[in-house]
């Protein structure tokens, strides 16, 4: 978005519980305005995170929807979303029930589960990459 009175680009806002407002969009040019819209810590995470998802999955499709960078197969829906909060970040895998192991993070949704990132954590990237390629190849979630 461009500040008319400065004709730069205007910040994003950051909604209440400090998730970036981004305008939705397909493709990787919306995913990395929010990426780096995140605040502090969560930005460098964001970056490595889409750098996992797309080096595991290299065909995978990206849009912004509702707030949140999404990740699929093209025609198949999505497998992965991930979320800001104040402390966290949210990775949602959409039918991570199927996930082995699977994540630990319960949702009120029977098929999802949730891997939380706190800024003093180590992710264990070989558990990671794991849970995208077996997420990518289950049945997307039509949204």
């Amino acid at each position: 978005m461009v500040d008319k009175t400065t004709d730069r680009q205007a910040e994003p806002r950051l909604l209440s519980g400090g998730n970036p407002q981004i305008a939705k969009g397909e493709g990787d040019g919306p995913v990395q305005a929010y990426i780096a819209a995140m605040p502090g810590w969560k930005s460098e995470v964001g970056r490595r995170l889409d750098g996992l998802i797309m080096r595991t999955v290299p065909d995978a499709h990206k849009a912004v929807k509702w707030n949140s960078p999404l990740y699929g197969m093209k025609g198949d829906g999505w497998f992965l979303g991930i979320h800001c909060f104040n402390k966290y970040i949210k990775v949602a895998f959409f039918r991570g029930a199927g996930l082995k192991p699977v994540p630990s993070g319960e949702s009120k949704t029977a098929e999802t589960r949730y891997f939380h990132i706190h800024e003093e954590d180590e992710i264990d990237e070989a558990q990671f990459t794991e849970w995208v390629k077996q997420a990518s190849l289950l049945p997307g979630e039509k949204m």
